[in-house]
């Protein structure tokens, strides 16, 4: 099927996928760890065994679906801004170039599947999957653009997403050190 719009679902599967391997990874440990703590009892007071497993599962499904497809619109946002700085067509070529690439995260998010019993796991296939589509994008995209405008789009996506990355760290870390010194000891 030579259908440009073919792949047009993949990125909404790979969301769904990722999402849901990583909910029924942390359902487990969340599971575990009211057991642990007493509470997995008293709950099942109010919910059957499968009412409380279910409703995590659909709480965490949501809570992921929205994180990833948060991630999908901010990388859509910057790959398309590195088009607009450093690319030399304006027709929009590289973007239909680039649109098959989302079978990459599909195909990633399938084998997280397979990967249900490890964070780790999960986050590696992700990560290769980042990788792997990056370097994809780069390929696709080198054609429309100077050897300079290739090295822009790398730094820029090197740059920003490192900023995000590290500032989100730094953020993360400040509010745990404030909670941890507001700890009575």
């Amino acid at each position: 099927m030579k259908n440009t719009y073919f792949t047009s679902y993949f990125p909404l599967l790979a969301i769904l996928l990722f999402s849901l391997s990583l909910s029924i990874r942390v359902e487990m440990t969340v599971i575990e760890l009211l057991k642990n703590a007493g509470i997995y009892e008293g709950m099942k007071e109010f919910f059957s065994d499968g009412g409380i497993q279910l409703a995590l599962l659909v709480l965490l499904l949501v809570l992921f679906f929205m994180v990833f497809a948060a991630l999908k619109l901010i990388a859509n946002t910057i790959n398309e801004l590195s088009l607009l700085f450093f690319s030399k067509e304006s027709e929009g070529d590289s973007l239909k170039q680039i649109r098959s690439g989302s079978s990459i995260y599909f195909i990633g998010g399938a084998l997280s599947l397979l990967s249900l019993y490890s964070f780790i796991g999960i986050a590696v296939i992700f990560l290769g999957a980042t990788i792997i589509y990056f370097i994809y994008f780069v390929f696709k995209i080198s054609s429309s653009m100077s050897f300079m405008g290739t090295i822009g789009v790398i730094l820029f996506q090197v740059i920003v997403w490192s900023s995000m990355m590290i500032g989100v760290c730094y953020i993360a870390l400040k509010v745990y050190n404030s909670i941890i010194a507001s700890l009575p000891i």
